[in-house]
């Protein structure tokens, strides 16, 4: 079994991921298609481990403390209020977290991928076509290659889990993730308003926004990163409604002042800085999304990420989730007498867990977006009591990793 091809379409964090697993668990070659040129660092935001979860995946041999990160601890929630200059704190829950820089993070796992693995940039794949033993990849310039295992790491439109579930697609959520970084030291005054250790969250009725520091591009200082959680407009939701067709960074006139709006309103006047002081280069819009597979390996295809598994980002766990199955990937592959045994293996193990951290996004997203409470209601009694009614005590950051 080890010596057979194995091809992992995408390149981002979840391919490299997967490259990483199958050279590991002793692929004879493994070959990865990226679409894009070499400059998906480019792509950098924010995103968060737990750190059980980073422990886990630390022990595994996927990240270590040599990655930049920055750590967090807490997660005060607050609302506008009078004059106040950063808001009332009605709250504070835990937030054990390390912070990465997404463009950080990705060149840190290309750089571990052993020199023996074909990482091919700008090589987009058409299509993937199953067969008894194996599967071939069609390459948009006319190209094909034949490999006894094709895993799927191409994120929410999948090339690969199309030709495993072609009617399985992600279904629009119904709100959106409008998201900025910042240079920190563009912060407004006073510093204490915003501590380093905090993802400090402000809350409005319809949705919240989330910030907090990560470090700077290839680890260079610190940057902020914020994402903005709401409902759009109903005209501009719809264009969201087929995932096919969107691209999920335009960020439309009509959008960027929804937001805009919502910031004048209820925002307490430093967090309206903070947003304004973003530059527009740095913003984006991310549509919400879910999708579930039946099975995250059928035959000789295997799916990984979102390309498996898509939940919304309230669940704290996108970039855990992808690495996870890459390590639950290579432990099926180096335990395992046949290409059979390794997928049913890993398809038993890592579809259980797609499924639940779906479930939990939808219930984060009602609970924090679509059906928020009486924000300025709420003390810290109640606070911790909504979260825990709303799922966060069970899988926020991501489940265990199964030894």
């Amino acid at each position: 079994m080890r010596k057979g091809r194995v091809a992992v379409v995408g390149g981002s964090i979840a391919g490299c991921a997967a490259a990483l697993a199958a050279a590991r668990a002793g692929a004879d070659e493994v070959v990865v298609f990226e679409r894009a040129d070499d400059r998906l660092q480019d792509r950098g935001v924010g995103l968060a481990l737990h750190n059980d979860r980073y422990a886990e995946l630390e022990a595994a041999g996927y990240l270590d403390a040599g990655m930049p990160w920055v750590q967090l601890a807490r997660r005060p929630w607050v609302v506008r209020e009078g004059t106040a200059r950063a808001g009332r704190e009605i709250g504070v829950l835990p937030f054990p977290f390390r912070s990465y820089n997404w463009g950080s993070l990705w060149q840190e796992l290309r750089n571990r991928i052993p020199g023996v693995v074909d990482y091919r940039t700008g090589a987009a794949v058409a299509r993937v076509e199953p067969e008894a033993d194996g599967a071939v990849v069609r390459l948009a310039d006319g190209g094909e290659e034949r490999f006894d295992l094709v895993v799927g790491a191409d994120g929410y439109r999948s090339t690969v889990r199309a030709a495993m579930y072609p009617d399985t697609a992600a279904r629009y959520g119904g709100f959106l993730a409008w998201r900025g970084t910042l240079p920190a030291d563009r912060l407004p005054a006073p510093r204490e308003a915003f501590s380093e250790q905090d993802a400090t969250t402000v809350a409005f009725p319809g949705g919240h926004m989330i910030v907090y520091r990560i470090p700077g591009p290839g680890g260079r200082g610190t940057d902020v990163n914020w994402v903005f959680y709401t409902s759009p407009p109903a005209a501009e939701g719809l264009r969201f409604n087929d995932p096919a067709t969107t691209h999920p960074r335009a960020a439309t006139a009509e959008l960027t002042r929804r937001q805009h709006e919502l910031v004048e309103e209820h925002f307490p006047p430093y967090w309206q800085e903070v947003v304004h002081l973003t530059p527009a280069e740095s913003t984006f819009v991310q549509p919400m999304y879910d999708m579930a597979v039946p099975h995250f390996a059928r035959g000789r295809l295997a799916l990984l990420g979102d390309a498996a598994s898509i939940a919304r980002p309230n669940t704290g766990s996108g970039a855990i989730k992808a690495l996870q199955d890459a390590a639950g990937l290579e432990r099926a592959l180096r335990s395992a007498d046949s290409w059979e045994e390794a997928l049913h293996a890993y398809d038993t193990d890592r579809t259980p867990v797609g499924r639940a951290t779906v479930e939990l996004g939808r219930s984060l997203g009602r609970a924090q977006v679509q059906e928020t409470p009486e924000w300025a209601a709420m003390d810290q009694q109640a606070i911790e009591r909504w979260w825990q009614e709303a799922g966060g005590g069970y899988g926020f950051g991501g489940q265990a990793l199964r030894r």
